[in-house]
């Protein structure tokens, strides 16, 4: 929803012009009945008089807009015999509307990214499409008309009801998930933040549709939603757009009589006073733990400390819970979260350990650490690091309008969407002594959910202070924020464009390079760097430490740790990702103009030297297990591997063999950091890697740079794609019982001799989008989730090799 320039309505010239002039631009007026509110860092809030509130977002730089419109109701509104009736009527919400019948249907001849969430705090539904003025009335239209008059009709919810019962059962099959949901549930007594949003099951399946009609009908209203336009779009004519279709739309009347009056939740989790605990008992492969305290709103002042210290605690390898857990080889994996509300929230430690580590030292070390802060104050080098890399993730969210119009929702419901901004302003500020005194006051015994209960005589109990309505406006009162970043151009992304702004040239070493320059907002620019290596001979038998190579290279290099390499890319603002499948590493970097080629120099460094440090690999490899371990009895992956088995049975050796979960565990304990530094020295090099960057940058300089770090840099053997085998399978069938999990998993697939310029390609592709693709009104959706209400997910698609006769159709459902 982006249009590249504003433009008066009026075509006239001469002293009318010169009375605009005078009395200011006409893109400055405020329609009648609007009132314009606060504007912070190119967003600007309005007030429709039916209570509507507005948010707009223009952004230039991209062909696209978002149009988010959120509910201020989550699961923290819903009543005795409610549970789980804000996620399900999201459900419904999908159904149509006599205008919109078909919602799923036109969303995908649109071209539409669209998705409903449903949260604590609030609903929201969203599409992102192209910035035509059509699509953006149509994208409109649809969400004025359902905010009124969506079916909500009984036959939906027959078959709907089961399909949210199908998806509570898929995330009944995770432990971790399950043992998090009654860790919250026993952290709070009275608060509906203990309740998950899916709802109780009981609750699904017998909720009467006139309550689901009357709870559509008090919370989906102008004056309860808040309406976010992001993207490229004129604001003036956006907005003249938005009185159109949602102006007309009544402020409804509430009243005791009426029973829409929406209260305020006054219901205060009181003070914990002592430990508490859970005990989860089911089948699976790894041992958890999980530990939480309650911890002040994110309104409230403490929040941003709470912040940091959930990082320091749970980041790897400089964390706490890291050294504590992990480098001890007391458990496989450790981290920290907190969840951010309205009301007080929760913040979270956890550990995963395989089950030959014992639980019971892990459970109390991992107490011991995340308490012992109160203790042990946090040095400056922990507080630097944890805001270089949350001020690092909000000054990226920042540069992109789609994510920005989305985070906005987080802290709209929470009381004002400028929180964003003061939660970024207020990391700034936080202190060692402030994160101490956070943990002193939080992070005590009474105040745990883990342990037994003690009686104890003189309680210390830790109060959690909440924010009210009043202190939120005095605190975004006034509130102007950080100057607009910059702005980016209108580009066109055509096939033909691309070509004609690329340049392209090779490196003496064989590495290509593609440059596509073009201003962004915040001058932001991406960057790829592709190296292949090896052939079928060389990687025979070989596939386990040539796997490794990928998530070994940031691990420290000749002379940089793994926390030095994590810091030096948090301080010049870079996210770089590793990683690599078959014989294919790739490094894509996202970064500023200011940091790009520091970003390329340290990733450079990272390719080219990488150590391979002893203690990070048994690390690494102990994670992995435990992941590998976890997946013996997860139903979506025994199935998939073993239809992959089926359709692709190259030999062992082959470097595209397909292991079953005990070869891969077998071949990963046998692994050694030998292995893995013998397949990198081997084989890996530039000379035929490719390096492609896109956004703001000086050409001349890239290239200069990039000619310096790989000009020279050679790969010690020549490289080869790995040819794909078409195998003509004979039909099967297969079952596999994975006891104590309620969410089965069907998977099937037919390979096809078939090539993506094949005459048939095209032709199959549109067939196969019909019949499992698009946003749940491909043919298997229809019948299969639409009508019949069986499975959360269903699809299906055909896919085909560009170099290779290897196709294949493949389809799921659960």
């Amino acid at each position: 929803m982006r249009h590249a320039t504003r433009s008066n309505r009026s075509t006239n010239t001469g002293p009318l012009l010169l009375l605009l002039a005078l009395a200011g631009p006409l893109a400055a007026q405020v329609p009648s009945g609007v009132t314009k509110g606060a504007s912070v860092e190119g967003i600007t809030e309005y007030t429709l008089q039916n209570g509507l509130r507005v948010l707009i977002f223009p952004d230039q730089s991209k062909p696209t807009a978002t149009i988010n419109i959120t509910y201020l109701v989550g699961s923290r509104h819903e009543g005795y015999g409610e549970t789980g009736m804000a996620h399900l009527l999201e459900h419904l919400v999908f159904k149509g509307t006599p205008k919109h019948p078909n919602i799923p249907q036109e969303l995908t001849e649109r071209g539409a990214r669209p998705n409903g969430t449903t949260w604590f705090d609030r609903t929201n539904y969203f599409e992102t499409v192209p910035a035509t003025d059509s699509h953006i009335d149509w994208a409109l239209d649809l969400e004025a008309d359902r905010m009124v008059n969506s079916f909500i009709a009984k036959k939906d919810l027959e078959s709907e009801f089961s399909v949210v019962r199908n998806e509570f059962e898929s995330g009944e099959n995770s432990p971790f998930n399950v043992l998090l949901q009654r860790t919250q549930a026993a952290s709070y007594i009275w608060h509906n933040y203990g309740k998950t949003t899916i709802g109780a099951r009981s609750d699904l399946e017998n909720v009467p549709i006139e309550r689901l009609q009357a709870f559509y009908r008090k919370y989906y209203q102008p004056d309860n939603a808040v309406l976010v336009v992001a993207g490229k779009v004129d604001e003036p004519k956006v907005l003249d757009l938005i009185v159109k279709k949602f102006g007309a739309i009544p402020r409804p009347i509430r009243s005791l009589e009426r029973g829409n009056i929406i209260f305020k939740t006054y219901t205060q989790e009181p003070t914990q006073d002592g430990e508490r605990t859970v005990s989860l008992r089911r089948v699976g492969d790894v041992q958890l733990a999980l530990v939480a305290y309650h911890v002040p709103a994110g309104p409230h002042p403490d929040y941003p400390a709470v912040q940091v210290l959930a990082h320091l605690l749970g980041n790897a390898p400089s964390g706490r819970l890291y050294k504590a857990l992990v480098e001890t080889k007391k458990a496989s994996a450790s981290g920290s979260f907190d969840f951010v509300f309205k009301e007080p929230g929760l913040l979270v430690g956890t550990a995963t350990l395989r089950k030959d580590q014992a639980l019971d030292d892990a459970s109390a070390t991992l107490v011991q650490t995340v308490e012992a802060v109160a203790a042990v104050p946090a040095t400056a080098e922990e507080v630097d690091r944890a805001k270089g890399s949350l001020l690092k993730n909000i000054d990226l969210l920042l540069n992109s309008s789609g994510n920005v119009g989305l985070a906005l929702t987080e802290w709209a419901s929470q009381g004002d969407w400028r929180l964003l901004f003061v939660n970024r302003d207020r990391i700034k500020l936080v202190t060692p002594a402030d994160v101490q005194r956070v943990a002193q006051a939080y992070l005590k015994p009474s105040n745990r959910t883990l342990g037994l209960f003690h009686p104890t005589e003189k309680p210390d109990r830790a109060e959690i202070p909440v924010v009210s309505d009043a202190e939120i406006v005095a605190i975004t009162k006034d509130y102007k924020g950080n100057a607009l970043l910059a702005a980016g151009e209108n580009f066109n992304p055509t096939p033909e464009v691309v070509d004609a702004r690329t340049t392209r040239s090779m490196l003496p070493s064989g590495m290509k390079l593609s440059l596509l320059p073009k201003t962004t907002r915040g001058n932001t620019v991406n960057a790829v760097v592709t190296l292949r290596f090896g052939d079928e001979k060389a990687l025979s038998g070989r596939s386990t430490p040539a796997r490794a190579v990928a998530p070994m290279l940031s691990r420290g290099t000749v002379t940089k740790s793994r926390q030095q390499l994590q810091d030096e890319f948090d301080k010049i603002k870079a996210q770089v990702f590793f990683g690599g499948t078959g014989n294919t590493l790739t490094a894509n970097i996202s970064t500023t103009r200011a940091n790009l080629i520091p970003a390329l120099r340290l990733t450079a460094e990272v390719l080219k030297t990488a150590a391979f440090p002893a203690a990070e690999f048994e690390t690494w490899k102990s994670a992995q297990l435990s992941g590998l371990e976890t997946n013996r009895s997860e139903p979506g992956v025994l199935a998939t591997v073993a239809l992959a088995r089926r359709l692709t049975p190259y030999p062992r050796e082959h470097p595209l063999y397909n292991e079953t979960i005990d070869e891969q565990i077998a071949n990963l304990k046998a692994l050694t950091v030998d292995q893995v530094k013998g397949v990198y020295a081997e084989m890996v090099g530039a000379s035929y890697g490719d390096v492609a960057v896109v956004g703001d940058f000086a050409k001349d300089s890239v290239a200069a740079a990039v000619g310096e770090l790989f000009g020279e840099w050679k790969s010690p053997k020549p490289f080869a794609r790995l040819k794909r085998q078409f195998f003509d399978v004979p039909r099967f069938s297969e079952k596999i019982e994975t006891p104590d999990k309620a969410n089965a998993v069907f998977v099937a697939g037919q390979n096809l001799k078939l090539r993506d310029d094949s005459r048939e390609y095209a032709a199959l592709v549109l067939g196969g989008y019909m019949l499992g693709g698009g946003f749940l009104n491909s043919r298997l959706a229809t019948r299969i989730r639409q009508q019949d209400g069986l499975s959360y997910g269903v699809g299906g698609s055909i896919n085909a090799q560009s170099l290779d006769s290897v196709g294949a159709f493949n389809a799921s459902a659960i």
